[in-house]
């Protein structure tokens, strides 16, 4: 079985910065996989970031240029570095993994809160 610890959310003002990261371990550790999704209030779940093994990165279009992904495989941790914050990226952030055996797994959510 997978766990999964976030941390890093908080308030931060519009402009700011926050890193969020995420500590995976279980299913022997290694993981294909590693993301990001977040949830505002009143919408769905959607899609932020996530990064494979490779380092190959994928982004939503709303985060570019603003949020970076990074993954240290010996510490089977994956960040995300969030800059230039907007009262739309208020929101629930879920680390998301994908084990080598296809298994996804969900953190518990950490909240980011961007006052105006």
């Amino acid at each position: 079985q997978v766990q999964l610890v976030e941390s890093g959310g908080g308030l931060v003002q519009a402009g700011g910065s926050l890193r969020l990261s995420c500590a995976a371990s279980g299913s022997d550790s290694r993981f294909n996989t590693m993301g990001w999704y977040r949830q505002a209030a009143g919408k769905q779940r959607e899609f932020v970031a996530r990064i494979r093994r490779s380092a190959y990165t994928t982004y939503a279009d709303s985060v570019k240029g603003r949020f970076t992904i990074s993954r240290d495989n010996a510490k089977n941790t994956v960040y995300l570095q969030m800059s230039n914050l907007k009262p739309e990226d208020a929101a629930v952030y879920y680390c998301n993994v994908e084990d080598i055996y296809g298994v996804t797994s969900w953190g518990q959510g950490t909240q980011v809160s961007v006052s105006s």
